[in-house]
């Protein structure tokens, strides 16, 4: 069975450590980054090679940057809410068109992030209660905290514009 590593939080391995570890196990098959420190994951992929498929995990506001290391997997918390949006973000990535990129996500990518970033555990609790004013019930579970009240008419806005990747 293939393995694949997330790389989140405190753990910061070397390019070296990687590519022991490819070496070591003949399972693993994929490296995905949560940090988004892409000098480092440059490196390790700079050592490693294609030994290992890469993947960005830092989410959708990190597309222009990951793709502009070569990385062509990514996973998105937007394609929970707008599936759509996320396939458009990685057809103008792949595309390089950077101009139409930039657009995108700075209609719709950055506003949702910047909502996200307002408070630790919003990366969930905002994405969460999107799905909930879709019709997806998905409740916050402790210790995450639920939306403030007052941001959710933010939340209905966003929404609302972003329409027609809902479909």
């Amino acid at each position: 069975m293939g393995l694949f590593v997330y790389s989140r939080d405190w753990v910061k391995p070397s390019p070296e450590w990687v590519e022991q570890l490819a070496h070591r196990i003949p399972t693993l098959i994929a490296w995905k980054d949560g940090q988004g420190d892409l000098v480092r994951y440059q490196q390790i992929m700079n050592r490693v090679g294609d030994r290992l498929h890469w993947i960005g995990g830092a989410g959708d506001a990190w597309v222009p940057a990951y793709y502009n290391i070569g990385i062509r997997t990514y996973t998105s918390s937007i394609a929970t809410v707008a599936p759509k949006l996320s396939l458009r973000l990685d057809e103008l990535a792949s595309a390089e068109d950077s101009s139409a990129l930039t657009e995108l996500m700075n209609e719709y990518v950055n506003p949702l992030y910047a909502i996200r970033a307002r408070r630790k555990g919003y990366e969930v609790s905002v994405m969460k209660e999107m799905m909930n004013l879709i019709g997806l019930a998905c409740p916050v579970r402790p210790p995450l905290p639920n939306v403030r009240p007052e941001e959710i008419a933010e939340i209905k806005t966003l929404l609302e514009k972003w329409k027609p990747f809902l479909s």
